[in-house]
Protein backbone atom coordinates (compact mmCIF):
# COMPACT_ATOMS: atom_id res chain seq x y z
CA UNK A 1 0.00 0.00 0.00
CA UNK A 2 1.27 3.45 -1.10
CA UNK A 3 2.24 5.70 2.14
CA UNK A 4 -0.52 8.55 2.52
CA UNK A 5 -1.48 8.28 -1.21
CA UNK A 6 -4.37 9.66 -0.52
CA UNK A 7 -3.46 12.85 1.64
CA UNK A 8 -3.14 15.23 -1.08
CA UNK A 9 -6.96 15.11 -1.66
CA UNK A 10 -9.37 16.89 0.30
CA UNK A 11 -12.03 15.44 2.95
CA UNK A 12 -15.60 14.72 1.91
CA UNK A 13 -16.44 18.15 4.22
CA UNK A 14 -13.50 20.48 2.46
CA UNK A 15 -11.14 20.40 5.04
CA UNK A 16 -7.25 19.56 4.54
CA UNK A 17 -6.15 15.95 5.57
CA UNK A 18 -3.32 16.03 7.83
CA UNK A 19 -0.09 13.57 8.15
CA UNK A 20 -1.16 11.50 11.45
CA UNK A 21 2.57 9.54 10.95
CA UNK A 22 5.93 9.43 8.90
CA UNK A 23 6.40 6.86 6.58
CA UNK A 24 7.20 3.58 7.88
CA UNK A 25 10.72 1.42 6.20
CA UNK A 26 8.49 -1.37 4.69
CA UNK A 27 6.48 1.40 2.59
CA UNK A 28 9.44 2.37 0.79
CA UNK A 29 9.37 0.81 -2.59
CA UNK A 30 12.79 0.66 -4.56
CA UNK A 31 14.37 2.34 -7.83
CA UNK A 32 13.70 0.13 -11.15
CA UNK A 33 16.07 -2.36 -12.33
CA UNK A 34 16.60 -1.18 -16.07
CA UNK A 35 17.81 -4.93 -17.09
CA UNK A 36 20.52 -3.88 -20.52
CA UNK A 37 22.32 -5.78 -23.01
CA UNK A 38 25.85 -6.57 -22.03
CA UNK A 39 28.06 -9.40 -19.99
CA UNK A 40 25.77 -11.19 -17.29
CA UNK A 41 25.25 -9.58 -14.07
CA UNK A 42 23.11 -9.90 -11.51
CA UNK A 43 22.28 -8.39 -8.08
CA UNK A 44 21.02 -10.15 -4.90
CA UNK A 45 17.83 -7.75 -2.97
CA UNK A 46 16.56 -8.67 0.20
CA UNK A 47 13.15 -8.32 1.04
CA UNK A 48 10.66 -7.76 3.21
CA UNK A 49 10.45 -11.15 5.45
CA UNK A 50 13.79 -12.31 4.72
CA UNK A 51 13.50 -12.87 1.35
CA UNK A 52 15.62 -12.65 -1.72
CA UNK A 53 14.72 -10.82 -5.11
CA UNK A 54 17.22 -11.72 -8.07
CA UNK A 55 17.29 -8.75 -10.30
CA UNK A 56 18.84 -9.10 -13.36
CA UNK A 57 21.32 -6.07 -14.31
CA UNK A 58 22.70 -7.45 -17.90
CA UNK A 59 22.59 -10.06 -20.17
CA UNK A 60 23.11 -11.10 -24.08
CA UNK A 61 21.16 -14.32 -23.85
CA UNK A 62 17.65 -15.05 -23.71
CA UNK A 63 15.24 -18.34 -23.32
CA UNK A 64 13.07 -18.36 -26.11
CA UNK A 65 10.48 -20.57 -26.98
CA UNK A 66 9.13 -21.58 -30.40
CA UNK A 67 5.20 -22.03 -29.64
CA UNK A 68 4.55 -24.04 -32.85
CA UNK A 69 7.77 -26.90 -31.98
CA UNK A 70 7.44 -26.60 -28.25
CA UNK A 71 11.39 -26.71 -28.27
CA UNK A 72 13.19 -23.54 -25.83
CA UNK A 73 16.73 -22.85 -26.83
CA UNK A 74 19.08 -19.93 -25.32
CA UNK A 75 19.55 -17.53 -28.30
CA UNK A 76 21.81 -13.98 -28.59
CA UNK A 77 20.53 -10.88 -28.09
CA UNK A 78 20.74 -8.50 -30.94
CA UNK A 79 19.05 -5.25 -29.94
CA UNK A 80 15.64 -4.12 -28.55
CA UNK A 81 13.47 -2.95 -31.49
CA UNK A 82 10.27 -2.03 -29.53
CA UNK A 83 9.64 -1.33 -25.54
CA UNK A 84 5.78 -0.42 -24.94
CA UNK A 85 6.63 0.27 -21.02
CA UNK A 86 8.93 3.48 -22.17
CA UNK A 87 9.75 5.11 -25.81
CA UNK A 88 12.77 5.92 -24.23
CA UNK A 89 13.90 2.33 -23.45
CA UNK A 90 14.14 1.48 -27.32
CA UNK A 91 16.99 3.87 -27.22
CA UNK A 92 18.58 2.86 -24.36
CA UNK A 93 18.08 -1.13 -25.46
CA UNK A 94 16.45 -1.43 -22.18
CA UNK A 95 14.58 -4.49 -21.66
CA UNK A 96 11.78 -4.98 -19.42
CA UNK A 97 8.11 -7.64 -19.94
CA UNK A 98 6.86 -7.02 -23.26
CA UNK A 99 9.40 -5.64 -25.03
CA UNK A 100 9.90 -6.86 -28.56
CA UNK A 101 13.87 -8.14 -29.22
CA UNK A 102 16.03 -8.60 -32.33
CA UNK A 103 17.66 -12.03 -31.75
CA UNK A 104 19.98 -14.81 -33.76
CA UNK A 105 16.78 -16.85 -33.78
CA UNK A 106 14.20 -14.12 -34.91
CA UNK A 107 12.06 -11.76 -33.04
CA UNK A 108 11.17 -12.42 -29.57
CA UNK A 109 8.48 -11.41 -26.94
CA UNK A 110 9.88 -10.66 -23.71
CA UNK A 111 7.67 -12.57 -21.03
CA UNK A 112 9.46 -12.43 -17.82
CA UNK A 113 10.09 -9.81 -15.51
CA UNK A 114 13.87 -10.02 -15.63
CA UNK A 115 13.89 -7.06 -13.06
CA UNK A 116 12.01 -8.97 -10.66
CA UNK A 117 13.07 -12.76 -11.12
CA UNK A 118 16.31 -12.35 -12.74
CA UNK A 119 15.70 -14.79 -15.93
CA UNK A 120 15.08 -14.13 -19.36
CA UNK A 121 12.15 -15.79 -20.74
CA UNK A 122 10.64 -15.06 -24.53
CA UNK A 123 8.31 -16.23 -27.22
CA UNK A 124 9.02 -16.56 -31.00
CA UNK A 125 7.04 -13.94 -32.82
CA UNK A 126 8.79 -14.43 -36.35
CA UNK A 127 11.47 -16.37 -37.70
CA UNK A 128 14.59 -15.22 -39.20
CA UNK A 129 15.24 -16.23 -42.69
Amino acid sequence: MPWHSDLHKRKPTGGKRHIYRKRRRFERGSFPTETTIGEFRTKLDRRRGGNVKVRLLSTKWVNVSDPETGETKKVEILRVIKNPANVDYDRRNVITKGAILETSFGRVRVTSRPGQSGVLNAILISKRE
